[in-house]
């Protein structure tokens, strides 16, 4: 039985800038047709990765190929990919259909392909009626669709796109995530979204890639992302957590083991010998204020009550590296006020645990 190779195909990447190793040998492969966002904080590798792939840069070593062809070592205008930078790069002397037209035009396509599919572009990005206005004339948002319509219209193998909302405002930008993960899917295209916000990745991806210091440390779903996060790192980055440090007592039943910590003794599901250093993790959403019969329950002082509109959050006092905070969609019991000392609780399923450092 064989397994379909990926459409790109990123191995061993490795980049190095002045001793300070920013790709550290980076498997990565992706699907046709699949949006992959590259995740992680300033500094993690995740651009130097997506301009490697665009031939704007150079890895130290490492193959990429896409659609069964190495393009290491090609050009970037022989690559067959489309890159869309936070400053669009839009010509502002152009109009907006001239700016789409630009590849076509180029490439010495015939005069009537040229206006079929800027006329196709236009429209899938809603700006028709827009055509003959100069770039300089339009809004952000505006500015930022036109980019994209040009990447696509001389329709690459491959389209990379590196932070192209960090330029607008929150609500704009929603809008935008949502307009372009359809225009993606509508055309059918391959592309790397890179980002540091965690929403945008969770909104619009098929996959993440949580990078950090050079590597992924996890490739997974959304949902297994956020839900099941394979290292505390992705933890930490991906959505807010509950994190207690604790100490292995034994093991329970059911292949879960019991962990002591400052706020008192949880259980969850893991194989750690008695005596290990643990971290146990919680997302704030699953837990609650309060006793409930089989769950962890551990006892806290109430430091904070933060009110989010639809949501509020309870902050609890912790050792420093640690942090405990419950999210509630509806209200907080009545009468809860800063420095209560209250319990809180959350199911055992819900607990994850990772290896804790050695004091």
């Amino acid at each position: 039985m064989t397994t379909e190779s990926p459409f790109l195909d990123i191995r061993a990447a490795a980049k190095t800038f002045g001793g300070t190793t920013v790709l550290d040998g980076v498997d990565l492969g992706v699907a046709k047709g699949e949006f992959v966002s590259l995740l992680g904080p300033s500094g993690c590798g995740k651009t130097t990765l997506l301009r490697i792939v665009a031939g704007l840069l150079a890895a130290d070593s490492g193959t990429t190929v896409l659609d069964g062809t190495d393009i290491s070592r090609k050009p970037p205008h022989h690559r067959d990919v489309g890159v869309v930078f936070q400053s669009y790069a839009l010509f502002p002397h152009l109009t907006v259909a001239e700016n789409v037209a630009f590849g076509l035009e180029a490439r010495g396509l015939p005069r009537q392909e040229i206006t079929a599919t800027v006329s196709r572009y236009l429209d899938l990005i809603h700006m028709s009626a827009l055509a003959d206005r100069s770039v300089r004339a339009l809004s952000g948002g505006q500015q930022q669709r036109v980019a994209v319509a040009r990447a696509l219209a001389v329709k690459p193998k491959l389209m990379l796109l590196d932070e192209p909302f960090s330029a607008l405002d929150r609500k704009l930008r929603e809008t935008m995530q949502i307009e372009l993960k359809r225009l993606l899917r509508e055309v059918g295209t391959t592309a790397i979204f890179v980002t540091h916000d965690q929403e945008e990745a969770l909104t619009m991806s098929d996959r993440i890639a949580v990078m950090n210091r050079g590597r992924i440390e996890q490739l997974a779903d959304p949902a297994t992302i956020y839900q099941r996060p394979a290292t505390i790192f992705a933890l930490e980055f991906v959505g807010l957590s509950t994190r207690i440090a604790g100490t292995v007592a034994g093991s329970a039943d059911a292949g879960e083991v019991l962990i002591d910590t400052a706020f008192g003794r949880v259980r969850a599901r893991g194989r750690f010998a008695a005596g290990s250093p643990v971290l146990v993790g919680v997302r704030p959403e699953l837990m609650a204020i309060g006793e409930q019969a089989g769950a962890n329950t551990i006892r806290a002082k109430l430091t904070d009550i933060v009110f989010q509109g639809s949501r509020v959050q309870a902050h609890f006092a912790a050792p420093e590296g640690e942090q405990i905070q419950v999210e509630s969609v509806g209200a907080l019991p009545d009468g809860l006020a800063p420095g209560a000392d209250v319990p809180v609780n959350w199911p055992v399923a819900d607990t994850l645990l990772y290896p804790g450092s050695t004091p």
